[in-house]
């Protein structure tokens, strides 16, 4: 019997010859823990007596959701981190200002075929290499900082097949908001979804990251997608490791096939306060906005920020509404300032603040008020996600956010294109 990608993962990496359900222990090629997590994942390494981690060059620690750190007590939690970091002889440690985390993993630690391991659920966005990748809790990073091991179900796969034409003023975003939308918040708990089909093969690789990284709002362990040259020049560029292809057998056996024409899609909004209530934008248009946001693991790549400076060029934001902009990493930072785009939103009206995820998580950095609507490129819309439980968030495409910004309301990007 074939196997899916998944199941070629995790039996590489466990040495056995697995299949979905089967129940593994497999060796790790990389984790990561970002400030939320890693301070109870230090907390529980050290209450397992564990000594030393399993290799100081496999693990990466990120300050993103809180930096720069809002208060005191979270800057005890950022020295906690970085005194750790020093005695284990962890080699990547990313301060403030570096950037998001999976942004940063997908920059530097991930390669096609690995089995990555994270403290934070959008660990996921890097299956858009080929990887598995999965977010696991605090205790179960700890065990893996200690190990290097750590044990998994082998899941089930779906495979959505995106076929047609991607319409103009509508992007990847669009598309898997629509299919959340479609297979709601718990229709994939537990399972590996893989992406495929024309449109797929025809997105860059930051926006097949988008995909990917929404695969746990489906309440999936893993998004991914199958390796292509694009992929491989993805490496190339971005990395030193060696590249190589993992595919599903002919045979392999899928959970289920669904299948989407998108070449009438319009473009999609996610409205309060749940990422699968899912509607056309022309069901929405008008609604007024308070606070525009593009930035975060989902959509804060340098694709977006031109996309979004495409059509904030020569205009202004409306005087109602705040716009903030955080880019995805330094690198994207700098490559957005070299060709301009930054001095395009900031002469837009925006506010560009350090790559992390501040106004995302709702630490700090644009915390809405009570009752104001915020349109954003996020990945959740929940109550109280970006720090106010009385505001209400909408999830939309880059493009979509810059349109509203403009105009005060949501608005139809491609009326802007």
């Amino acid at each position: 019997m074939g196997k899916t990608i998944s199941e070629k993962i995790l039996s590489e990496h466990s040495g056995k010859d697995v299949y979905a359900g089967d129940i593994v222990i497999a060796d790790v090629d990389f984790a990561m823990g970002q400030d939320g997590t890693t301070p109870l994942a230090i907390n529980a390494f050290n209450e397992m007596n564990a000594g030393d981690v399993f290799d100081g060059g496999k693990i990466a620690f990120v300050i993103d959701h809180s930096a720069p750190s809002p208060n005191e007590s979270i800057s005890n939690l950022h020295r906690m981190m970085r005194e750790f970091a020093r005695e284990k002889g962890i080699r990547f440690f990313y301060d403030i200002g570096c950037g998001v985390c999976h942004q940063l993993m997908m920059e530097r630690h991930v390669a096609p075929g690995d089995l990555v391991v994270g403290a934070d659920s959008h660990t996921c966005t890097y299956g858009a290499l080929g990887a598995f990748a999965t977010g696991v809790g605090s205790t179960d990073i700890a065990a893996v900082f200690a190990s290097g091991k750590l044990w998994f179900k082998v899941p089930e796969t779906i495979k959505f097949i995106i076929d047609g034409k991607l319409p103009r003023g509508v992007y990847s975003k669009d598309i898997i908001l629509h299919i959340i939308g479609k297979v709601t918040a718990d229709g994939a708990t537990y399972m590996s979804t893989e992406f495929s089909g024309d449109v797929v093969k025809n997105l860059s690789v930051e926006a097949r990251m988008t995909m990917c990284n929404m695969a746990v709002e489906m309440g999936a362990k893993t998004g991914l997608i199958e390796p292509d040259e694009k992929t491989l020049e993805w490496m190339k560029k971005n990395s030193k490791r060696k590249s190589r292809i993992v595919e599903n057998d002919e045979d392999a056996e899928f959970s289920k096939i669904l299948e989407y024409d998108i070449s009438d899609l319009e473009p999609q909004i996610a409205k309060p306060h749940r990422v699968d209530n899912v509607c056309d934008i022309s069901k929405v248009l008008g609604t007024g906005i308070d606070e525009a946001y593009l930035g975060t693991c989902t959509n804060g790549r340098f694709e977006d920020l031109r996309i979004a400076a495409e059509i904030l060029k020569n205009r202004k934001i409306d005087k109602g509404v705040r716009f903030i902009v955080a880019p995805a990493s330094r690198e994207v930072y700098l490559k957005a300032m070299d060709t301009g785009i930054i001095q395009t939103l900031v002469r837009s009206g925006a506010a560009i603040v350090t790559p992390g995820c501040g106004p995302c998580v709702g630490t700090h950095n644009g915390i809405p008020a009570d009752e104001e609507n915020v349109v954003s490129t996020a990945n959740r819309n929940f109550k109280g996600r970006m720090g106010n439980s009385n505001a209400f968030i909408y999830l939309a495409s880059p493009a979509t956010v810059a349109a509203s910004a403009i105009t005060g309301e949501i608005s139809d990007p491609r009326e802007f294109i």
